[in-house]
């Protein structure tokens, strides 16, 4: 029996807009995958803590703000630092075509900007998540 991918959805930073992140926590929490959402205004710090102490095998970042490279970079590199590099990390937003290579080259798994259906999000997390 297989258990269901345990994800984390957060909001970093001082960006107070979440429909987004609700919308894509909503989209996973339906198609059967643990969702933990953190709520607005985390640190990188509270948001890795989170994703240790509830197993998750995903963290979904959610920036607005245009401070992506700053609070990317903090996340992947308290996960280096914590030894969880096996949490993969995705986001969404408002990140600009030319970061997201960058984002990628950080070890961010993948970005899904403005538009991309909520189907295409929960496939994604199905196909890089295995909990056999």
């Amino acid at each position: 029996m297989t258990s269901p991918a345990r994800v984390i959805i957060a909001k970093p930073g001082l960006d107070g807009h979440d429909r987004g992140a609700k919308v894509v926590a909503r989209a996973l929490r339906d198609a059967g995958i643990e969702v933990i959402y953190t709520g607005l205004h985390q640190t990188p710090a509270q948001i890795v803590d989170a994703a240790i102490q509830e197993d998750a095998d995903v963290i979904g970042l959610s920036i607005l703000s245009g401070a992506h490279l700053t609070l990317f970079a903090e996340v992947m590199d308290l996960l280096k630092q914590r030894g969880a590099t096996d949490i993969l990390v995705f986001g969404g937003g408002i990140i600009p075509d030319d970061d997201i290579p960058v984002l990628k080259g950080m070890g961010v798994s993948e970005i899904f900007t403005p538009g991309t259906s909520m189907q295409s999000i929960v496939d994604w997390v199905v196909a890089h998540t295995n909990n056999d």
